[in-house]
């Protein structure tokens, strides 16, 4: 079985159990806990990843550090991919885990990128256009990059607008390189 399958098929049994149990938010948010740690600590994959490192005593980590912070459900589901020797694969589970949330509850993730610190009511503003013009519910994150200069780069799922001002200077630039002198 390929790794993406592997990730699908827990994803998807997890993601059909929250739904069937009617706590798909409750279990979004462990999950989204887990991915944090998994994004946030180097050392919490290598420890997943450790073939030196029992499965009885990673069963054990895992329990103490998630026992208080999520729900028993999920921590069994974490339990359950680990005995099965899968605990590699629980980042990218938890991934398929959250994109399967969002599209079931119709969550646009967008990235906006400026050159400075935009104020929460901008933020605000371009977060209710987006759900207007989306028809969804958009998540929204922000970041600065000095280096474009100016303007933004907004990007949602597989789509990037760019009209940033180092970008429109490369494509002047571009275009001169292009263009003969007589």
């Amino acid at each position: 079985m390929t790794v993406s399958a592997i990730r699908v098929r827990y994803a998807k049994a997890f993601f059909l159990l929250a739904k069937e149990k009617k706590m798909l938010n409750t279990l979004k948010t462990d999950i989204q806990k887990v991915f944090d740690v998994c994004s946030l600590s180097p050392d919490f994959i290598n420890m997943l990843e450790s073939p030196v490192i029992k499965t009885s005593k990673k069963v054990q980590l895992l329990t103490a550090i998630f026992k208080t912070e999520i729900h028993l459900l999920t921590l069994n589901f974490l339990v359950l991919i680990t005995k099965n020797k899968r605990e590699n694969y629980i980042p990218g589970i938890c991934r398929n885990f959250l994109e399967m949330t969002r599209e079931d509850q119709n969550i646009k993730s967008a990235v906006l990128v400026t050159a400075t610190e935009i104020n929460p009511k901008a933020n605000d503003k371009i977060r209710n256009l987006l759900e207007m013009e989306l028809n969804a519910t958009v998540e929204l994150y922000c970041k600065t990059e000095p280096e474009i200069i100016g303007g933004l780069i907004l990007r949602i799922d597989d789509r990037q607008y760019d009209s940033s001002v180092a970008t429109q200077l490369r494509k002047i630039k571009q275009l001169l390189l292009k263009t003969e002198i007589y």
